[in-house]
């Protein structure tokens, strides 16, 4: 099996899976196999980047609303929030502080730029 996300403008609009047996070749070995069998066969036009369901490649499994970085070539989750700034090196977002580890569940506050406790 073989999954493709599409891209417009760095986002993910959907995901779709090839089975090998749809289509000619090995997908999952070949990015531009699969892409001229979705661009060709299936007639979908647009940007086809394969994502990997086991996170083998671009970091995550692509899914609707995600970023594609392609200078990077990784597959991000979209922003939090508007302070939290992307870790380069996990491709994860990260708050402009850490949040408490004392074992209480926070939320974070975009208001206070601050992590909040929260009780049940």
């Amino acid at each position: 099996m073989a999954h493709f996300a599409e891209v417009l403008d760095g986002i993910v609009t959907r995901v779709i899976v090839i089975s090998n047996g749809d289509a000619p070749g090995e997908l999952s070995e070949s990015e531009p196999l699969g892409v001229a069998f979705i661009q060709n066969v299936l007639g979908f036009s647009g940007v086809w980047v394969q994502t990997s369901y086991n996170h083998n490649f671009r970091h995550k499994y692509a899914g609707p609303g995600d970023s594609y970085l392609a200078e990077s070539d990784v597959f991000v989750a979209p922003k939090p929030w508007d302070s939290w700034i992307l870790n380069t090196e996990t491709w994860v977002w990260q708050a402009p502080t850490p949040m408490p580890d004392d074992g209480k569940i926070y939320d974070w506050s975009e208001e206070s730029q601050a992590w909040i406790e929260v009780t049940p």
